[in-house]
């Protein structure tokens, strides 16, 4: 009887069988997305084209891959990001707390190979008036609708309070977007990195 029950749990729930990934949550895009986007627009947001000198803020590797809900990778996808600069500010035209860094790209991009990776080199986000640190996260891949999300750092004081990152009530979810960032004196001298895998409900 027993060996009769295993195999009928067996047949219902193969070993192999893998329960689908929690996705990414979707959030608000906000409303610094770029008005246009800066002729220098490649992944290391500290570096701009024609400037000698290095964007203000603390160096962040920010990599992780795309991924669907079967834990494939998703290649070919352009995952874009945008976020304030050492000082809270947003190069766009509606923030009016004034300049941003001109050595800071503010956006960049990066296209995923067939293994679904992306990376880039940034800063660590800072929190600014009404919200904690975030980086905004668009992802645009075939046959996809676009995607838009916020990265969250773990352990950040003002997570609790800030109202776009309650909304997510679920803690899986809200987990899906909290990333640690960790000493990387490997990559770089006083830097730190994050891994930011997001599953696309698609």
């Amino acid at each position: 009887m027993l060996r009769r029950q295993f195999l009928i749990a067996a047949a219902l729930f193969p070993a192999s069988a893998k329960a689908a990934l929690v996705a990414t949550p979707r959030q608000t895009e906000g409303p610094f997305y770029p008005t246009s986007l800066p002729l220098d627009a490649d992944n290391d947001l500290l570096q701009v084209a024609g400037r000698t000198e290095r964007a203000k803020g603390t160096v962040a590797h920010l990599f992780g891959r795309i991924l669907n809900r079967e834990e494939r990778p998703v290649a070919g996808a352009r995952v874009e990001i945008w976020q304030c600069d050492a000082e809270g500010r947003y190069h766009h035209p509606a923030d009016r707390r004034g300049p941003a860094d001109p050595n800071f790209q503010g956006f960049g991009y990066a296209v995923t190979h067939d293994d679904g990776v992306y990376r880039f080199r940034t800063i660590r986000p800072v929190p600014y008036p009404g919200r904690t640190p975030h980086i905004h996260v668009a992802v645009l891949s075939p046959g996809r609708p676009r995607f838009v999300t916020q990265m969250y750092v773990a352990g950040e004081p003002g997570n609790e309070r800030d109202g776009i990152y309650r909304s997510i009530r679920d803690p899986e979810a809200r987990a899906r977007v909290t990333v640690p960032l960790d000493p990387a004196p490997e990559i770089e001298p006083g830097s730190l990195r994050g891994q930011f895998d997001i599953v696309i409900d698609a």
